[in-house]
């Protein structure tokens, strides 16, 4: 969190003039396989001690540095407190094991992932989930409100998916990256959430700031019948605004150390 001076977009500007802006992001930062290979396997872990996890189903991905077209996913049948550098699996867009191991993974699982990867060249990492508050969220006609300071680092940076049941075919892959556009992350209706982010860290974060956002609004309807008090649409951009700052920091930054020591007391081997 990063709270320099507001910039950009001021508060007045009409909603759908911004919802698919964000602020000028510095060069891509050089990064070698092994740390995305260990960023992505603590997120993993992270998931799991978070309860973030479906037994052995959704995904986190992350973009192999220097091998364009290629990623890293979760080896099927794992479960998320299982994963460690080693054993994810090193796949293409569509999902097909290109790193010789013979090992398996979950090519429809893939799909939603192959495609933001495709059409989002500046994104390390992919995370969908199917997680509690999300998933509850994805039920509410409105989204996510700005009744929170989390909900107001991710106002006008989420978009709507619709629900069109568990196939994703080619044109309903369009239809969500459309939907997706240069945003941090999408709303797939009646089914969960979705955060991308030029590392691990970033997209591991954001997910965390929406699954955190989603649950206090929730609780906030259920003791209230549903009346909530939300910030004006110009002190909510003004949050957005304080809290990414110019940008150069990203979220994560700060918090990512951290992260990687509480995974190595409660989850150790993920290094491996």
């Amino acid at each position: 969190m990063s709270l320099l001076p507001p910039s950009g977009t001021s508060p007045g500007a009409s909603p759908s003039h911004v919802a698919h802006t964000s602020p000028a992001s510095p060069a891509p930062r050089a990064r070698t396989e092994a740390e995305v290979r260990v960023d992505l396997a603590a997120a993993y872990r992270l998931a799991a001690l978070a309860g973030w996890d479906d037994t052995v189903y959704t995904h986190l991905s992350a973009a192999v540095p220097g091998e364009p077209g290629l990623y890293l996913i979760n080896e099927f049948g794992l479960g998320f407190d299982e994963v460690c550098a080693s054993n994810l699996v090193k796949v293409d867009l569509h999902g097909r094991v290109v790193d010789g191991t013979g090992r398996r993974v979950n090519p429809s699982g893939f799909a939603i992932h192959g495609a933001v990867h495709a059409a989002r060249s500046d994104v390390e990492c992919v995370i969908h989930l199917h997680a509690p508050w999300g998933v509850a969220l994805s039920m509410l006609p409105g989204g996510l409100q700005p009744t929170s300071q989390w909900a107001m680092r991710l106002h006008q940076r989420l978009g709507r998916h619709a629900y069109e049941g568990l196939a994703l075919g080619a044109a309903e892959q369009q239809r969500l990256v459309d939907n997706l556009g240069t945003l941090d992350g999408l709303i797939l209706e009646n089914h969960g959430t979705l955060t991308v982010g030029r590392s691990v860290a970033e997209a591991y974060l954001l997910m965390h700031i929406l699954e955190r956002a989603a649950q206090a609004q929730l609780r906030a309807m259920a003791a209230s019948g549903g009346r909530l008090l939300s910030a004006t649409h110009a002190l909510a951009s003004l949050t957005h605004r304080q809290w990414v700052g110019d940008g150069s920091e990203w979220e994560g930054d700060v918090e990512w150390p951290a992260l990687l020591r509480r995974v190595d007391r409660r989850s150790p081997g993920f290094r491996d």
